[in-house]
């Protein structure tokens, strides 16, 4: 009698304490991405090749699976007439983002997200929204990508990518998103390899499982470089350059 009540007690101690560490863990991956099973993969669309070079460069730093974005209608001009074409699409999207039609038609994928643990995004800004071939990817795969680790990587000319940050999230709205994205532009790129291997130390990345351990204590410190992709010491006080992802101008 005594071993059986002794029983029950023990079993309703250790069900309390499970459902508290669920709970604190839960608040501690909403904040920030933590390990999970699954392999890294790296999605990327591009239409100048800046967005495949970024591509072969991480890959070369990391062991993961790639899958590129491709639009169905072939040989499109998107900048054509001073972007006529491309700014349409992205104005049917921001017209009716909850639409199928609204986005256009990219190829079949086939690739099954259950098997990976971490995504990478590789995407092109077009006037300072997510490309639309690869906002079509998002519509249609992002729901499967809920509870994954999400990395983001941008490639523009020069504009910031704080609306592709917010178009990502809107597509992919229950990723675990690292703290940092990764922004190149015409001011770096020729520094991408040095960028991206910070990055992936920013975000500690661990190669020996191709996903993401992030620190739940103190945030991390603000990463600052200059517009040749060389990190400061400390903030300016005046000038042009990039903090964690975003540019700034004092």
């Amino acid at each position: 009698m005594k071993r059986t009540f002794l029983s029950k007690m023990l079993l309703t101690v250790v069900s309390l304490l499970a459902v508290a560490c669920s709970s604190d863990d839960a608040g501690q991956v909403n904040a920030q991405p933590t390990a999970s099973a699954g392999k890294t993969l790296v999605v990327y669309y591009s239409y100048t090749n800046n967005c495949r070079d970024i591509m072969t460069t991480l890959t070369s730093q990391i062991e993961a699976d790639v899958l590129e974005i491709q639009p169905a209608e072939k040989g499109l001009h998107y900048e054509a007439n001073n972007y006529e074409l491309g700014t349409q699409l992205l104005n049917a999207i921001k017209a009716n983002p909850n639409d199928a039609s609204s986005y256009p038609a990219i190829d079949p994928v086939s690739t099954d997200l259950t098997n990976y643990g971490t995504i990478i995004i590789i995407t092109p800004l077009w006037w300072s929204q997510m490309a639309a071939n690869m906002q079509s990817y998002l519509f249609n795969y992002g729901p499967q990508m809920a509870g994954k680790n999400i990395g983001l990587i941008v490639s523009s000319a020069s504009s910031g990518i704080s609306q592709v940050v917010a178009d990502c999230k809107r597509l992919v709205p229950d990723g675990h998103y690292f703290i940092e994205n990764l922004w190149i532009n015409n001011s770096n790129r020729s520094n991408r390899s040095n960028l991206i291997q910070n990055w992936l130390t920013a975000i500690n990345y661990q190669q020996t499982t191709g996903i993401s351990k992030q620190k739940t204590a103190a945030k991390a410190p603000a990463r600052i470089f200059d517009m040749n992709g060389r990190q400061l010491a400390q903030e300016p006080s005046k000038g042009v350059y990039i903090k964690n992802g975003q540019k700034v101008v004092r």
